[in-house]
Order: structure tokens, then C-alpha cells, then sequence
């Protein structure tokens, strides 16, 4: 790789400096990126030649000066061509670091991601999730196989990442890996928290995500209506395996609750709240945090339906849930059967719940957070889209309130 490469020699004021010999220093340029290092002498600045460089004088100790500054630059010269030779990576503080005898001992990115990643899985079930860690690896395959693309190597040094590096990536996800923005956002922020310990470790002097900025806006969330929920409770199903899964997705459209969350749900987590009512009380797989949800008469009745139900019951289970690929592939038939145009899976419950259950029906949104077990309301606010209908009612209240009493 060509590299613009520059040495100088300068007189470099020292602090409080009011007159005498000043430091000669060396400056070391690579593409523009300056290093200093002291040459360890010193000169009257009457006597420098800053066009030169060198010391001016027919003295003894101005020709020695002068021939220890040619020996400096001799050996930078030499230190510059064996990098080039050797086809290394070269960058003045590359550079200065051999000068000085400390050699910089070379990060790669690769190899920090497949150290943080083995790290991980090491504490999985102990601050960390399968599928988060299945998030870390794919987005190091992605970068593996984007190095292999555009760089011809299998790694990079950590110090060559930059800008330009974030966004050839960002591009390299969206066009060739076919990722969607959304799938993309979530590699480039796995990428991006890498690039953060290699920050906070030292090994990177500049962040390269500083002028990045990411596009993507969050996609909205599509949710089933009254009328629709209504259709998929009344229909009559023949199959039993689709009265299943029509039982359990109804039971989490009036929970709220995820696939694993209700999957893992145990007969246990069905207790008494402090309203003296039967509650769901458990915590979100996903993050952990509390997720208190008292049970309304529809739900609760897909509980005692299935209270004595051998498949779960035995297990300690509350609900008898399949696969997560199994319920989603049911859901599509339960869509077409109840002719519902819309996307039908799972995830949908916890999207119905939030808007048409209860926003739609004036619960808190906070209230609606803390049920959906969210440790940040923003997130309730992606999943919950007010209705036009809400919309509506809140405009008929306040046209009442502007109303002026007729004379």
C-alpha cells in the first residue's frame, strides 16, 4: 500500500521558554498523520536553518550536530523501507515506535471479535443469551467474508478500521448480504461495541464511528384489530394442533408476553397479586426484568382449560407450546382460514396487546411499559402505535372542551 511519507527536524518551544537553545525535534508524517520525537539535542535558534533543517555553521560542534541529525534520519529512512518491503502496515506511529525500540504489537479485528465472542459463551445464563451470542458470530462471519470481498484478507489490523471502513461494511450488509436496514442496524451496533473495547484498550486512537450516522427508522408495527382477534377467537377449529396454537396466541394477545416467555411459563408463575386476583409473575427471558401481568377473563380461561392437559401439566408447564417455527407456520394457516390478509405470527400477540387491548383502551402507556416488562418506555412506543380510533376520541374530547356556550 503507498504510503506519502515526510521527516523534518524543528527548533520546538519549550513551556516558559524566554531565550537560550530550544529542543530539536523530529517530526514523522505518514498520509498526513504527524508524530513527534525528541532528538534528544539542542540549538540556538540564531544558528538554525529552518530551510535546511540542520544546524548552520563551519564549527566542530555544528557539523556534529548536523551529522547526528543525518544518522536520525538515515535510520527512519530505513525503518520506512524494510515496512515497505516486508509489505507491513505503515503509519508514523508504526514508525516512531520502532525508532524508539517498541515495537506495537498488532490487533486484529477478526481475532478480538472471535476473543469477545468466546468470552461470551463462556457466560451464557450468566449476564448473557444463546441468541445473543448467535448475533455476535453471524456478524463476524459478515465482516470475515466483506475482508475477504474488498480487502483479500482474512483479517485487518484493528488500526486500519475507519470510516470509510463502517460504511463500505454497512453497504457490503445491505447489497450483498441482502440484509434488511433493520438486520443491518443490529450488525453494524454488535461491530460498533467491538470497536468501542478496542477505544477504551487503547489499541485505537481514533474512532471510526465518530461522523457515522445511521438511517434507519424504526418499522412499524402491524397488529391485529378488534374485529380480527374476534375472528380468530370464534372460529371454530376442527384440527386440534390449530386450536392449540389459537388458544396460546390468544392467551398472549391478552398477556403480552413473547414466544419463549410463554413457553417457558410454569404453572407457578400463575399467583395471587396484590389486588388478590390471579396475576401472571415472572421475568422476561430477554432481559430479565419483572413482568407482573394480571390475568384478564379471556386469558385466564385458556389457563384453566389447560390446567390438566398431559403434555404440559406433567412438566409443570402452563400452556402447551410448540416450536416457534411450528406455531408461526400454524399461525399462517389460522390466518387464512379466518381470511386475515395480514402477516399472522407470533410476535403479533405482543403487538395486539400493547395497541388494541390495551393503548386502545386508555391504559397508561407507562402501565403498558412496565406489563411488557420494558426497561425504557421508548421501546413500549415502538410496539405501541396509537389507533385513529384513540386518535378520534381524544379530538371529540377536546372539541368539547373548546365548545363556546351558545348566546
Amino acid at each position: 500500500m503507498s504510503t506519502n511519507y515526510s521527516l523534518l527536524f524543528y527548533l520546538k518551544k519549550p513551556k516558559g521558554y524566554l531565550t537560550g537553545p530550544k529542543p530539536i525535534y523530529m517530526r514523522i508524517t505518514v498520509n498526513g498523520i504527524p508524530k513527534e520525537v525528541s532528538t534528544n539535542r539542542n540549538c540556538d535558534p540564531s544558528r538554525w536553518n529552518s530551510k535546511a533543517n540542520r544546524a548552520s555553521g563551519t564549527k566542530e560542534e555544528f557539523k556534529t550536530l548536523n551529522s547526528y541529525l543525518d544518522a536520525l534520519q538515515h535510520k527512519v529512512m530505513n525503518i520506512h523501507l524494510e515496512l515497505m518491503k516486508t509489505g507491513a502496515d505503515i503509519s508514523s506511529e508504526v514508525i516512531k515506535q520502532k525508532f524508539l525500540g517498541k515495537d506495537i504489537e498488532r490487533r486484529m479485528l477478526i481475532e478480538q471479535f472471535s476473543d469477545h465472542n468466546q468470552k461470551m459463551e463462556a457466560l451464557l445464563g450468566n449476564g448473557f443469551k444463546q441468541n445473543t451470542l448467535k448475533g455476535y458470530k453471524t456478524t463476524s462471519t459478515h465482516i470475515s467474508q466483506y475482508l475477504e470481498k474488498e480487502y483479500k484478507t482474512s483479517d485487518i489490523d484493528i488500526r486500519l478500521v475507519d470510516h470509510a471502513f463502517v460504511v463500505g461494511l454497512e453497504f457490503y450488509l445491505r447489497s450483498v448480504a441482502a440484509c434488511s436496514a433493520v438486520t443491518t442496524a443490529k450488525y453494524i451496533k454488535n461491530f460498533r461495541k467491538i470497536i468501542n473495547l478496542c477505544l477504551a484498550h487503547r489499541w485505537l486512537t481514533e474512532n471510526p464511528f465518530l461522523l457515522y450516522k445511521t438511517k434507519v427508522k424504526a418499522k412499524e408495527k402491524e397488529f391485529l384489530t378488534k374485529s380480527e382477534l374476534e375472528r380468530i377467537e370464534r372460529k371454530d377449529f376442527k384440527i386440534e394442533r390449530l386450536q392449540h396454537v389459537r388458544d396460546i396466541f390468544v392467551f398472549c394477545c391478552y398477556t403480552g408476553l413473547s414466544y419463549i416467555d410463554v413457553k417457558q411459563l410454569r404453572t407457578s408463575d400463575i399467583a395471587t397479586g396484590v389486588d388478590g386476583k390471579l396475576w401472571v409473575l415472572t421475568s422476561r427471558e430477554k432481559t430479565d426484568i419483572n413482568s407482573n401481568i394480571p390475568l384478564l377473563p379471556d386469558a385466564l380461561n385458556i389457563i384453566n382449560k389447560y390446567s390438566d392437559y398431559p403434555p404440559s401439566a406433567a412438566k409443570g408447564l402452563a400452556l402447551p407450546v410448540l416450536s416457534n417455527q411450528k406455531m408461526n407456520s400454524y399461525l399462517k394457516e389460522i390466518a387464512d382460514l379466518c381470511e386475515i390478509t395480514k402477516e399472522l405470527t407470533f410476535h403479533k400477540a405482543r403487538h395486539t396487546f400493547a395497541t388494541t387491548i390495551t393503548l386502545s383502551n386508555n391504559v397508561p402507556i407507562e402501565t403498558v411499559s412496565k406489563m411488557l416488562g420494558h426497561s425504557n418506555i421508548k421501546t413500549t412506543q415502538h410496539y405501541a402505535k396509537l389507533l385513529d380510533t384513540r386518535v378520534g376520541t381524544d379530538m371529540d374530547t377536546l372539541k368539547q372542551k373548546l365548545q363556546r356556550p351558545q348566546i
